[in-house]
């Protein structure tokens, strides 16, 4: 539909790319493609962008020209957009009254009130907290009769065109690289429909179900050619899970198969970015290939790696040649020699091997873990080395894990205790009542809806009891142990609340307490529901709060990825002894064995994840000539984000 408003943002206005801290504009896509230093800032761009299109026809003289219609998506992707919406309304009075909003999907069928619903997503996260009329909220129905469905999708693509089309619509995007629910082999000029999701979209979305046998089978979704009809399309993408899809949406050739690559075709997209969900992309993983760059340390070692994986050489057997052949002339220009160039990244990746992770002299260390079995999972053979070697090695667990544990699981101790007390003649009323209690919540419980309190704790006690014993295995005692529980996690879902102020407080008052002169943070941010990120913003708030010297910080990534060789500042090596006691302490978290809760993308056990990661970085390592280990575990230096 062509109207005035299609016609209103200026060429000027689709096309420049204001200043902004820490931004930086990712150049030979046929999409405007901009890479944030971190998720936050890039929340902050992208909700500035909606607020001054907001108050921009606010301000219009003709009540009819006011209104602003959005497109907006679901998820843990625009989350943060969206509180910094609601920030700008309660504290600088951004006004929502004429604003629109059509959602791009909804599982079906689903009640508006489920705690799975978009709809009670949306009202949560956004609409309760901002002052939209609730007539100008359009969200699929999920509760619709079959029957109705063509109709009331019909009716859907009606009321868009009735305001004059969407001016800003929000996306996110899939690992099979669906924009909302629009799957592989979605059409360019499909439009709003019932659709069966993806197998690989429903194993996503097991987390927020409680496994992937709840996650519904279909959905209503607005369409690749009604999302193509906004004036203005914001595709936001952040962890490196996203890294991979991010790339064929924007370089791959544009096809069904890839839905998200049909946004080629529109003149006025913007993919925003993270440098985690960028790192494919060849501006940042080779950017040397496309222009001329500053040969900086950083930027040399990236880029000689790279020319031994290419040329199959470990660094020390690398010739002038192999640097011309493949476009790294300028390189010698800049640095000089190849056997100087070689010898200084050599050596530079030498210089991360150490047996000694925090130094000989005895010092004060806190590994903190965002799960009750990140810290064995992640980085058990470097928490191992250091309990071995005598420093004061402390765990703090973040959360309780809770929802992570298995319905059987709960059972299956309350039949421990049950027979215990029996056993013993301990019995009693109380005891007998909650355990009645537990065996009726469990039976009665409808999939995938949140525990009682009273299995909650449970869960959360079996996660705790398994914690203690792998911590023993690994050397740290119970006393060293410090659950932290923090609020942010006590939802009793996989959707977590925002880090706050008794968070940070409560991590802080640790650090004050233990003093630590070195502490590891879980740096990764693929997560599958955004606990890692979480936890790590309440350390990072904390740190900025106290006072006096600060402890060294580490970042480690969690069970789903690992630091490319080029990111790691410390490689930890594992003996095969080494890496068979960190197995074990794995083990001791049982109701994560066999079959975890929250798998994410990847289907192997923890315990092989972590074995195989480690082994695959000492392999990098070997290939570049590099001394061989049985497994290395990788270690960067926080330099002020993540």
């Amino acid at each position: 539909m062509t109207s005035e408003r299609s016609t209103g943002e200026s060429a000027a206005r689709r096309t420049y790319i204001p200043p902004f801290q820490q931004l930086r504009h990712l150049r030979d896509h046929h999409i405007v493609t901009l890479m944030f230093n971190n998720a936050r800032n890039a929340d902050i761009w992208v909700a500035n962008e909606i607020a001054e299109l907001i108050a921009e026809n606010n301000a219009k003289p003709n009540p009819e020209e006011r209104r602003t219609v959005l497109g907006l998506a679901t998820g843990s992707t625009p989350v943060g957009v969206y509180r910094e919406l609601i920030r700008r309304h309660k504290e600088e009075g951004l006004d929502f009254s004429n604003v629109v909003t059509f959602n791009l999907d909804e599982y079906w069928p689903m009640e508006p009130d489920s705690i799975h619903s978009y709809h009670r997503w949306m009202h949560e996260n956004f609409f309760d907290e901002v002052n939209i009329p609730p007539g100008n909220i359009h969200i699929p129905q999920g509760n619709l009769d079959p029957e109705d469905i063509d109709l009331y999708c019909q009716q859907y693509e009606e009321a868009i065109e009735a305001v004059g089309g969407i001016d800003i619509q929000l996306l996110g995007i899939g690992r099979t690289g669906h924009i909302g629910f629009n799957e592989p082999g979605s059409t360019r000029n499909s439009r709003t429909r019932l659709v069966t999701l993806d197998p690989i979209t429903r194993r996503d979305a097991a987390a927020g179900f409680f496994g992937e046998e709840n996650v519904p089978l279909q959905a209503i979704t607005m369409g690749v050619g009604t999302v193509l009809k906004a004036r203005k399309i914001i595709l936001m993408a952040f962890g490196e899970h996203k890294a991979p899809i991010v790339r064929e949406a924007l370089e791959g050739e544009i096809t069904p198969r890839v839905p998200a690559s049909f946004l080629q075709e529109h003149p006025n997209t913007w993919f925003i970015l993270d440098p985690a969900a960028a790192a494919e992309l060849p501006d940042v993983k080779t950017r040397w290939l496309l222009r001329q760059v500053k040969w900086t340390p950083e930027m040399t070692k990236r880029a000689v790696i790279w020319l031994s994986q290419q040329c199959r050489k470990p660094l020390p057997k690398l010739e002038e040649q192999d640097f011309i052949e493949h476009d790294l002339a300028d390189l010698l220009r800049a640095r000089g020699k190849p056997e100087t160039i070689r010898e200084e990244v050599f050596r530079a990746l030498q210089s991360t091997i150490t047996t000694e992770p925090v130094g000989r002299d005895r010092k004060r260390v806190i590994v903190f873990s965002p799960h009750p079995d990140d810290d064995v999972i992640s980085m058990g053979g470097t928490l191992i080395t250091m309990a071995d070697q005598g420093h004061d090695v402390h765990i703090a667990y973040m959360t309780s894990g809770c929802i992570a544990v298995f319905d059987i699981d709960v059972l299956r101790h309350i039949d421990f205790v049950e027979e215990l007390l029996q056993r013993y003649a301990a019995d009693t009323q109380a005891a007998s009542e909650l355990i009645a209690k537990v065996r009726r919540d469990v039976a009665q419980k409808k999939p995938g809806e949140v525990d009682s309190p009273e299995v909650q704790f449970i869960k959360g006690l079996i996660r705790k009891t398994e914690a203690i014993a792998a911590a023993a295995v690994a050397g740290v005692p119970r006393e060293k142990l410090h659950f932290l529980d923090l609020p942010f996690y006590r939802t009793g879902e996989v959707k977590k609340r925002p880090i706050g102020p008794d968070d940070v407080q409560i991590v802080r008052k640790l650090l004050e307490d233990v003093r630590p002169e070195a502490i590891f943070v879980a740096g990764d941010l693929s997560d599958p529901h955004g606990t890692h990120r979480l936890c790590a913003q309440a350390i990072l708030q904390a740190l900025d709060e106290l006072n006096g010297r600060k402890p060294e910080v580490w970042l480690y990534r969690g069970a789903w990825q690992e630091y490319e060789p080029h990111e790691i500042d410390m490689a930890v090596p594992l003996s095969p002894e080494l890496m068979q006691r960190k197995e074990q302490a794995i083990f001791k978290h049982e109701s994560q064995k066999d079959r975890a809760r929250f798998p994410g993308h990847d289907s192997r056990e923890f315990w092989v994840r972590a074995k195989e990661r480690t082994q695959m970085t000492a392999r990098l390592f070997d290939e570049l000539g590099l001394p061989e280990y049985a497994g290395l575990e990788g270690f960067a230096r926080y330099r002020g984000q993540l």
